[in-house]
């Protein structure tokens, strides 16, 4: 099994370009409705708009705040290098890089451009 989380944006294009920047990930599809992130090839997240239904509805509620309640975790290569690229692109730090003592990983908390919670972790005792 291999998750391929999606979540609902208010800003593809924008959003991408935040996750890409951040993840070292590439755009698999592009354009203002639907993105697919990709990393080394593999499927690592999908963007949808938020108030677009194509076949399926909308993903949520536009009248409710996005980014409430949702944490978003990415185990990276090198954590430092990803800090660094997110610290130069401005992104909301929440918590700074700290060892997590439960899974034995160092993280950093995030804020993606609607708010949503953002994790970027080391493998387990790593930095």
């Amino acid at each position: 099994m291999r998750p391929q989380t999606l979540i609902a944006v208010s800003d593809v294009e924008k959003s991408s370009a935040w996750y890409c920047e951040v993840l070292g990930a590439v755009s698999g599809h592009g354009g203002p409705e639907y993105e697919r992130l990709v990393v080394d090839d593999v499927l690592v997240m999908q963007l949808h708009q938020l108030e677009v239904e194509h076949h399926h509805g909308t993903f949520g509620d536009p009248s409710h705040p996005l980014g409430n309640g949702v944490a978003i975790w990415f185990e990276v290569d090198d954590l430092e290098a990803a800090a660094e690229r997110a610290r130069t692109l401005g992104a909301t730090v929440q918590t700074d890089i700290h060892l997590n003592p439960n899974a034995n990983h160092y993280e950093l908390w995030l804020r993606d451009p609607d708010n949503d919670l953002v994790v970027l972790a080391s493998h387990p005792s790593s930095r």
